[in-house]
């Protein structure tokens, strides 16, 4: 197999990142400037995260796949995330949340290789996504781990709302990132680039974030894995399951926008529209990521608890009509996309700081990796109900979209229920709300 353009890079990147880090260089920093540094390595590491989806319309064509064997390769990515997250996060209210992010960016830039070297079939993309969605375990919660173990109470719900805008808009340049290397090299070039950048993101955390000691309150060895503090914790607990919901939607958005885009751009008679498919998902990326550190600011001045019930009270009027009137015609699709991009992103900070900071210091970790793992159980199931909805109605069609999307909206009503059942409390410096 000739090498692209990115396995040179990725081999560049590789030799002087080991030289750097042979040296054992390293850099004290600020509060503000590492948050910004693990904010821009989250960019880089995540910037591959949803080459798949990206890239999904013409992997079904060329494999002859199933809507629903699609939606099981990009659900395995949520499920390997949420079987490994409770362990990989937990273990960062012990071991420095450093360590453990570099051994998940390390997995991160070996799935991104595999999947370029070796992916022939489902099977072989399953195997590469799997590996992925485990590197993501090690990477996502423990980057604010990371940061939360670092930076003052005073600084943390901005360096949370950092934090998911950088990832934010990596899932957004991730979309036009694969779609303009794959037109240009190829789909595997595409993978080798993610690879490389993932090799960046490395790098950065390895030489400005300085290894800590072991925490002096850090549970004892037989309490490491006992959840059951985090999971009596009602008010964390009533962010996870919105959270729950909140990813269910997000990932089966994410995951199926191209696909939906691509279909109504050929059912139309829009074959060729001017703002692609790759393009509109990357815009809905910016907006929510704009809108989840938007979000975030409103929900300290408006009340946490009130914006999450609005957002998601959005969000089943956008997912009970995006299938049934979007699939009808290119640039509504398009509209809708972003209108819906808007509001799932909205609370998705304000969900994420609210969890973080109705936690137990010393528990942190745990409670992160309980709330991570069930929004992403959420997600994992996101995107394979659409692919076996789809499958169910026959095909890609307005109803079989309407019937997809229809589901989300259930979803988002359901979690809302159960925030407010929980009784949420809000953070020090939000606005009082009920």
């Amino acid at each position: 197999m000739s090498r692209s353009p990115a396995s040179h890079a990725l081999r560049a990147d590789t030799t002087s990142l080991a030289s750097a880090a042979s040296s054992g260089y390293s850099h004290p920093v600020t509060p503000r400037r590492l948050v910004t540094l693990v904010c821009t390595a989250q960019v880089c590491a995540q910037i591959g995260a949803y080459t798949w989806p990206a890239l999904l319309p013409g992997f079904i064509a060329d494999w002859h796949i199933t809507y629903g064997e699609a939606g099981w390769i990009t659900g395995l990515f949520y499920a390997a995330y949420t079987v490994s997250v409770p362990i990989l996060v937990t273990l960062t209210d012990r071991v420095d949340p450093r360590t453990v992010y570099l051994g998940g960016v390390a997995l991160t830039v070996l799935s991104h290789l595999g999947f370029a070297a070796f992916a022939e079939g489902p099977w072989s993309a399953a195997a590469a996504r799997i590996l992925a969605g485990v590197g993501w375990a090690g990477t996502y919660m423990t980057g604010l781990k990371l940061l939360a173990d670092r930076v003052e109470p005073g600084l943390m719900s901005r360096a949370v709302a950092g934090h998911a805008a950088s990832i934010g808009i990596a899932g957004a340049l991730s979309f036009v990132f694969a779609g303009s290397l794959n037109r240009w090299l190829g789909w595997r070039a595409a993978f080798a680039a993610a690879a490389a950048a993932a090799v960046i993101a490395w790098g950065i955390v390895y030489l400005w974030a300085p290894a800590q000691k072991r925490r002096s309150d850090a549970p004892p060895a037989g309490a490491l894995f006992d959840f059951r503090p985090a999971l009596r914790n009602r008010s964390a607990m009533a962010y996870a399951v919105a959270y729950c919901a909140h990813t269910w939607e997000m990932n089966a958005l994410r995951g199926w926008v191209v696909a939906f885009l691509a279909y109504v751009a050929s059912a139309s008679g829009d074959r060729s529209p001017w703002v692609t498919p790759t393009v509109v998902a990357t815009a809905m990326g910016l907006v929510g990521t704009w809108a989840s550190v938007a979000g975030n600011e409103a929900s300290i001045r408006l009340g946490r608890r009130r914006l999450i019930r609005l957002a998601m009270t959005s969000c089943a009027v956008c997912g009970a009509g995006i299938g049934f009137l979007g699939a009808r015609s290119y640039p509504l699709a398009a509209a809708l996309v972003l209108v819906y991009g808007l509001f799932i992103w909205l609370d998705s900070s304000s969900l994420t700081a609210g969890a973080s900071g109705s936690a137990d210091p010393s528990r942190r970790g745990a409670t992160l990796a309980v709330h991570s793992m069930l929004g992403y159980a959420g997600g994992f199931v996101g995107p394979l109900m659409i692919g076996w909805i789809l499958d169910l109605a026959g095909g890609m069609s307005p109803m079989g979209w309407g019937l997809a999307f229809l589901h989300i909206a259930v979803v988002a009503l359901i979690g809302q229920l159960g925030f407010v059942a929980l009784r949420p409390r809000g953070l020090a410096g939000d606005r009082t709300d009920i």
